[in-house]
C-alpha cells in the first residue's frame, strides 16, 4: 500500500466512528474473530482503545492486523483504523502511475 492509498483509506476513515472497544483484556481471541467479521463485512473498521486497558496501544494495533492479516493505516490517540478488501471489493483504492509509465504530453 503507497502512501496516497493510505491517504484516500484515512479520510474515509474520518467519517467514521469506531464499531469496536477494546478494554482492559486487551486483545483476546473473542475480540480478535469480532475484528475479523467486522473486517470482512465492511473492509475498513475503526477501533478504539479504552482508558482501562494498560498495553500499548500500537503493539494492540499491529497485533490486531496481523492476527485479522490486514493493514494497519493509522493510529491516533487510543484509536486505529484498519484495512483489508473483500473477495468483492467495495472500497476502490486510487492508483498511482508511476513517472516512468506516465503518458508524456
Amino acid at each position: 500500500m503507497n502512501s496516497r492509498q493510505r491517504a484516500y483509506l484515512k479520510s474515509l476513515a474520518m467519517k467514521e466512528d469506531p464499531i469496536y472497544h477494546i478494554g482492559k483484556e486487551s486483545l483476546t481471541t473473542e475480540i480478535v474473530k469480532g475484528l475479523d467479521d467486522a473486517i470482512e463485512a465492511r473492509e475498513l473498521i475503526k477501533v478504539a482503545v479504552l482508558k482501562n486497558c494498560d498495553d500499548d496501544i500500537r503493539a494492540i494495533a499491529e497485533t490486531a492486523a496481523e492476527r485479522t492479516r490486514s493493514v494497519l493505516v493509522q493510529v491516533i490517540g487510543r484509536r486505529f483504523v484498519l484495512y483489508r478488501p473483500a473477495k468483492k471489493p467495495r472500497i476502490c483504492l486510487p492508483d498511482i502511475v508511476s513517472q516512468k509509465n506516465r503518458p508524456k504530453r
